[in-house]
């Protein structure tokens, strides 16, 4: 969001469920944009996306942060539109808007009454081409920004930890970076850094825009293409496939800050889908996540926390879809009178569980129709229908991998569980991050971290 980040490492599931009449439709204008319109007419409402694929994996050296910052520069105005114009007008029709950034992808959007169309896209349309980046305004913004990550991240322990596992974890893959950028590079960002950021990526053959709600694809192809039709494409720079080499060995790091207890997380490389009809590992993980993390009678919580007491809270997860790889992280606190020692051991004792004994029926029935009604849950809300569609077309699987998805998780067996488990739980494939908690009333010291390997 505008004032916080979206973490595509750790952002929400995408496995959908697309009813026998849903409506999905798609063109593409002449400049590149891709229109893709979802019916839903049983309220009188729509959401508007606009998703540029374009995230902080893309930035350079020395300028990481600089998506997030253009984002927050997008309120700042056009000629047409003053500053503050743009989220006065959207709330004097009865909306909302907002934006997010990921590693991947930047997005904005609006939510409103179907009648307001046309205004959310002459809107987002003209900020496309012709955003005012004022070198006085983004001094004050670059400063907002720094405020945030040291509230958000430097002042917050778990984030802080997040932030420093992810830079021991990827040695080569732009994810070591930060979403909210470094420090120093956010003291260093020029208006120019983010003029050149606009410029190149903030293109229409570079985004995908994505409309749910109670409209019909045929008006809403004619508005996109009266709105955004005439705006010009640019060339876009040629992608690096970024990689990352497998590890070759176990890797540790202490992060030292004040905070009250103590923390641990344990997180494995993980590769992601690609092909989503017949790729298999991933679909593996996410049932092999729900069953250690699926809700309160799920493994970890079980075993750890209400059984032996090791742990005061736990939990695990896995994305399976992104531009780069995933990680597969386990993270707990431990129990009064207990350690993190004694938390990793207990972690590893139930995923050894799972890689010598396997997971039953019941644990495999359990994890498939919890995923399946809480996508049928979640498509009560058009917004969601439309995030979906958009990070899937984001990422390059395309929104029509949703189905494919769901109809693939549903036919993980438990031997794939098992392989899955036994493929990745390994030591050369793992990086731990610990809390040591510090006095909170040295909270004004600076922060400091330990990193070995074994």
């Amino acid at each position: 969001m505008r004032t916080g980040l979206w973490s595509g490492v750790a952002g929400v599931l995408l496995f959908g469920l697309v009813s026998a009449n849903a409506a999905v439709f798609e063109k593409t204008l002449s400049n590149g944009l891709k229109v893709i319109v979802k019916e839903d007419h049983r309220a009188p409402v729509l959401v508007q996306q606009i998703w540029y694929r374009a995230g902080s994996m893309d930035e350079r050296t020395g300028t990481t942060g600089v998506a997030h910052v253009l984002e927050h520069m997008m309120f700042k105005g056009t000629k047409a539109v003053p500053m503050g114009e743009f989220s006065k007008r959207i709330a004097a029709a009865g909306g909302r808007e907002n934006a997010f950034t990921s590693y991947d992808y930047t997005a904005y959007f609006q939510q409103l009454h179907k009648s307001k169309l046309p205004l959310a896209m002459q809107l987002e349309s003209d900020r496309m081409s012709n955003l005012n980046l004022k070198a006085e305004e983004f001094g004050k913004e670059i400063k907002v920004v720094m405020e945030e990550r040291r509230m958000r991240t430097d002042d917050e322990p778990h984030a802080l930890m997040y932030e420093k596992l992810m830079a021991a974890a990827y040695q080569e893959h732009p994810y070591q970076h930060p979403i909210i950028g470094w420090m120093n590079d956010l003291e260093a960002m020029t208006a120019t850094d983010a003029q050149e950021w606009y410029k190149t990526w903030y293109t229409p053959n570079n985004a995908v825009l994505v409309v749910a709600g109670d409209v019909q694809a045929k008006e809403v192809f004619k508005l996109a293409e009266k709105n955004y039709g005439k705006i010009k494409a640019r060339p876009l720079p040629v992608r690096k496939n970024f990689t990352e080499q497998p590890q070759v060995g176990i890797k540790r790091i202490t992060i030292k800050a004040p905070a009250e207890l103590p923390h641990l997380v344990m997180s494995y490389h993980t590769p992601t889908l690609r092909d989503a009809a017949k790729d298999s590992l991933p679909y593996a993980l996410e049932v092999l996540a729900g069953i250690l993390d699926g809700n309160e009678s799920a493994r970890l919580n079980k075993a750890l926390v209400r059984e032996q007491q090791i742990a005061s809270d736990i939990g695990a997860g896995y994305d399976s879809t992104a531009r780069g790889p995933s990680m597969f992280t386990i993270e707990g606190t431990p129990s009064e009178g207990k350690t993190v020692a004694d938390l990793e051991m207990a972690i590893r004792q139930q995923l050894m569980k799972i890689i010598q004994d396997g997971v039953s029926a019941e644990e495999l029935q359990r994890i498939k129709a919890q995923v399946t009604a809480n996508e049928v849950y979640k498509l009560d809300s058009v917004f969601y229908q439309a995030m979906q569609i958009g990070q899937m077309e984001s990422i390059g699987l395309g929104h029509q991998a949703i189905p494919i998805m769901l109809k693939k998780l549903q036919e993980v067996t438990g031997q794939q569980v098992q392989d899955a488990a036994r493929e990745i739980f390994k030591d050369e494939n793992l990086t731990i991050a610990t809390l040591d908690p510090q006095p909170l009333s040295g909270k004004s010291k600076k922060a400091g971290v330990t990193a070995h390997a074994r």
